[in-house]
């Protein structure tokens, strides 16, 4: 069995049951106007886990990050769940962060995409569809009582006769080995990444152990890495080191996300790197040194065109596989990212609101632009122009200023903190006589004064001293 410390999460629960305060909280809906909007009062207390859970499920939802009714921490897990307009945007950032750091930050790995179904004459053995499936490696799939039948009934899924739905982007990689080898020269090292949609089968509660019957999907992040044997180990050790610390880069809290190792039933070693999520620990990327045997396995009968230059002599490669599960990435930087401020007292009750701080280049609205009280329609001219320079830097900006009603200040605040708006823009009358408008930081909560001319430059600015941290 994985060694988890999933128990942490309710030891720790219970460990907050028998605190010295007493955990209220108020369920009181606000209607703001028509946005809707909403958010729960708690009073100060240590929230438990299952409390943070809570918390962030309903926030996602009304803030339209992940969409699905019944959400719970197995569903969230399976992938039986879609992402809304937020959630696509803050993946999508993801997607870009891993992909410049894997990819266009190095000189030695080449990009690949490769179909969503294996052909049905692939030769998938047991042993070779237990190499693409990493989930045996974490022992929640195969088991003893899954028969070979069962086990190629599984992968082929809802694609019938069509193919296999596959699994792991492993495969691919696989087939692209030989002519990759031929651009690169056969020379080694060198790495093959790919981002792209991957299926698993998800068991119904009453159906566990038995033929799937439900297919979830993931977004997963790929790199195979191949090298000479005698320094795949050393390999290992340096892109677990490279993608602890990328994981780490954009959490507030970096010592929830941490790595542990195990061995598979051949002995070679693998990395798990891991976020502590309210629940327990779930495994969000794994590092496997997986040899040459699934390539030979693959490429059976032509070993020459496998060989590779390692100096002056000539290798078959080692494998090191890099798998991340980028949707449940996602969830752990949302759980890493919520906080909870001050509120003004209602009746003299401190409360308090939620607030995603993402790291600027995840957050997936990096302005929100809105408008007080003056000419609605010069005001309105000014917010669209300012948008527009905003989007030419790959910027999502929301248009708040497209709504047809005035919300308080305070309440589009929490609003935009809910959504994890970098900073809001107020265009006010006074912008239309000297250009000045209101520049509101998120992590701060201070409003400036600055010119309109200056806005992108300053939030150009700061996303760009994010990323170098």
């Amino acid at each position: 069995m994985l060694p988890t410390i999933e128990n942490a999460g309710q030891f720790l629960a219970a460990a907050s049951c028998v605190a010295s305060w007493t955990i209220k909280r108020f369920q009181r809906r606000v209607n703001l106007f028509r946005d809707g909007v909403c958010y729960n009062k708690r009073q100060f207390a240590a929230e438990s886990a299952a409390q943070k859970q809570d918390i962030l499920t309903d926030l996602c939802q009304r803030r339209h990050f992940i969409s699905g009714d019944g959400l719970t921490y197995t569903s969230l897990m399976q992938g039986s769940h879609t992402l809304g307009p937020l959630g696509v945007e803050m993946r999508r950032s993801l997607v870009s962060q891993w992909w410049n750091s894997v990819i266009l930050s190095r000189e030695d790995v080449l990009p690949i995409d490769t179909l969503h179904l294996l052909p049905r004459e692939a030769n998938l053995s047991k042993s070779l569809v237990m190499a693409l499936n990493l989930e045996h490696i974490k022992g929640h799939i195969l088991n003893q009582n899954v028969n070979h039948e069962q086990l190629i009934s599984s992968l082929q899924g809802p694609a019938g006769n069509c193919g296999f739905l596959r699994q792991e982007l492993l495969y691919g990689a696989l087939m692209e080995y030989a002519p990759c080898l031929e651009l690169w020269n056969k020379k080694l090292p060198f790495g093959l990444a790919e981002i792209g949609k991957c299926f698993h089968s998800v068991p119904a509660e009453e159906n566990v152990g038995k033929n799937p019957s439900r297919t979830g999907e993931r977004m997963v992040a790929s790199l195979v890495w191949f090298s000479s044997p005698k320094t795949s180990g050393q390999w290992l050790d340096f892109w677990h080191r490279q993608r602890l610390q990328w994981w780490q880069k954009f959490a507030q809290t970096p010592s929830d996300f941490s790595s542990s190792e195990l061995q598979d039933e051949e002995g070679r070693r693998n990395t798990l790197i891991q976020y502590r999520f309210p629940w327990g620990t779930e495994t969000i990327e794994i590092l496997c040194n997986i040899g040459d045997s699934v390539l030979t396995q693959m490429h059976s009968g032509s070993s020459t065109k496998l060989q590779a230059r390692d100096g002056r002599k000539s290798v078959i490669p080692h494998l090191m596989w890099v798998s991340g599960n980028l949707d449940r990435g996602l969830l752990a930087f949302l759980f890493d990212a919520l906080q909870q401020r001050e509120s003004p007292p209602i009746r003299g009750k401190g409360l308090r609101r939620e607030v995603l701080k993402l790291h600027p280049t995840l957050a997936p609205v990096k302005v929100a632009v809105d408008m007080g009280t003056g000419p609605a329609v010069d005001l309105r001219l000014v917010c669209q122009g300012l948008s527009a320079e905003l989007r030419e830097h790959g910027m999502f900006i929301w248009p708040g200023y497209m709504e047809g009603t005035h919300s308080p200040m305070e309440q589009l605040f929490t609003r935009y903190d809910e959504m994890g708006v970098l900073f809001t823009v107020l265009v006010s009358e006074n912008t239309l006589e000297n250009g000045l408008l209101q520049l509101r930081n998120r992590d701060t909560s201070l409003r400036e004064t600055v010119h309109v001319s200056k806005v992108t430059d300053l939030v150009v600015q700061h996303i760009t001293a994010a990323k170098k941290l």
